[in-house]
């Protein structure tokens, strides 16, 4: 396959998904932002290019976060190259949603580091359901203990 039909279609696969893929540069500053991020997170390209990841990182797990992403940056390793992530996240409206997502680090020719891409999933109405279910498990437990 021809170097263009290759760079087309993974051009494609980026912006026609229905999941997020976001790619942050070495100081987390979004540089990629395709509309499935959109549609997940309610920002557009324009808004969320420039920005830095606090943007979906809800505010009392940002310490954290930078915390591993600068180590990572520092170390060009990460330890969640082939896990599937779970954590919380914002949206445009302030609503906090449950995301899954895997992340792969991006290097240039010469090998250096450019930064984090992650391909993210909302999974929030799954997590809901599994909530409901371990609270209802708990309850019948409780209620078959007393019996």
């Amino acid at each position: 396959m021809a170097s263009y039909q290759v760079e087309q279609l993974c051009r494609e696969i980026v912006f026609g998904t229905q999941d997020a893929v976001i790619f942050a540069d070495r100081e987390g500053i979004i540089q990629l932002w395709n509309p499935g991020a959109t549609r997940i997170f309610g920002y557009g390209a324009q808004q969320a290019c420039g920005k830095t990841l606090d943007l979906i990182i809800p505010e009392k797990l940002r310490d954290r976060r930078w915390e591993g992403y600068r180590q990572t940056m520092a170390s060009g390793e990460t330890r969640y190259g082939s896990s599937v992530l779970a954590v919380p996240a914002l949206r445009k409206d302030g609503a906090r949603i449950s995301v899954e997502f895997t992340v792969t680090l991006i290097r240039g020719v010469d090998g250096e580091l450019l930064g984090i891409a992650a391909l993210m999933r909302d999974v929030t109405e799954r997590w809901e359901q599994d909530k409901a279910l371990r609270q209802r498990l708990k309850q019948l437990e409780g209620a078959a203990g007393k019996a």
